[in-house]
């Protein structure tokens, strides 16, 4: 039977939300899962990760060193703690890419990227030129299987479980190569593009950072989190924390509005599992009206403002 250590993420005090979809990942592997969490001090991320369905047991990993979130220092605990373990899983995050192939490296084991489906304890699908074809793979089964979870591609657990939890130390000599300095990240009231149920994306057709309002606008009054195309980032009306595509962030929302954006193949590839695209171009050949649930062809200045007085 697997054995399955999935490596938590904690931002801002809590559990990042991709880790029940990491658990998902690890239920459809089957076996026991175990979740890992590293911090100076983790008890209410331990206590959100105990409730997880599915979790058999929470390990709290409190260092000093870990106060701060560093893939140099986490790795050679992650390596130590994931001895008799199967199988290690990431999240699909900058926190799990940045970690899974220190990890894997350490490990001498090739990591698997971007896993959408677990057909067994040793074979899965992972997407490949940017998400027009899936390939499955299979992995040797020793020493461990490393790999990260494509959050998009997996739902949620609940969070019924009452798993235990339990504190657990490591003894690995840590790097002094690589010292924390200072994080800076983008505040917002809204919810976590990667997270939310409904997102409100912009494209170039905005044509300026103002123009951009429209968009703020309408997500606000919707209760959605803001996206970019890779265009407007790169055009500069809004920062490259919202660029969602094959370069951005991958998102499976159950509303996705696509607003003044054509439809590129990068763009398509991280919006691919949206639940309902909705469409507004004034062009009517753009491409995103070929993969689009409903489309509007209109000037989204005169169509989102009458959409958003109507909501």
């Amino acid at each position: 039977m697997s054995k399955i250590l999935v490596i938590g993420e904690i931002a801002d005090g809590k559990l990042n939300s991709g880790v029940a979809k990491v658990v998902a990942a690890a239920k459809q592997i089957g076996g026991e899962v175990v979740v890992a969490l590293f911090g100076a001090d983790v008890a209410g991320p331990a206590d959100e990760a105990a409730k997880l369905d599915g979790v058999s047991k929470v390990l709290k990993v409190e260092r000093a060193e870990n106060k701060d979130i560093l893939a140099a220092t986490y790795a050679p605990q992650i390596v130590e703690l994931a001895a008799g373990y199967s199988h290690v899983l990431f999240p699909g995050t900058a926190f799990g890419k940045d970690t899974a192939p220190r990890v894997s490296a350490k490990l001498g084991v090739q990591q698997i990227s971007d896993v959408m489906v677990a057909h067994s304890a040793t074979s899965f699908d992972r997407p490949t030129y940017a998400g027009n074809a899936i390939v499955t793979v299979e992995a040797p089964a020793a020493p461990a299987i490393v790999a990260t979870v494509r959050l998009a591609s997996f739902t949620a657990v609940a969070a019924t479980g009452s798993a235990a939890v339990e504190a657990a130390s490591t003894s690995a000599a840590l790097p002094t190569h690589t010292r924390f300095v200072k994080l800076e990240a983008q505040k917002s009231e809204r919810p976590d593009l990667q997270a939310a149920n409904k997102v409100v994306s912009g494209g170039r057709a905005l044509g300026s950072s103002d123009n951009f309002k429209v968009i703020y606008d309408f997500a606000d009054k919707i209760g959605a989190a803001v996206g970019a195309s890779r265009a407007a980032v790169d055009s500069g009306y809004v920062p490259n924390d919202l660029q969602v595509g094959q370069t951005g962030k991958i998102i499976a929302p159950e509303l996705y509005f696509a607003i003044g954006i054509s439809g590129a193949i990068q763009h398509l590839a991280g919006i691919k599992d949206a639940r309902t695209i909705v469409a507004i171009n004034k062009d009517a050949e753009a491409p995103i009206f070929e993969v689009a649930d409903f489309g509007l062809v209109g000037d989204l200045f005169q169509v989102v403002p009458e959409l958003q007085s109507k909501v």
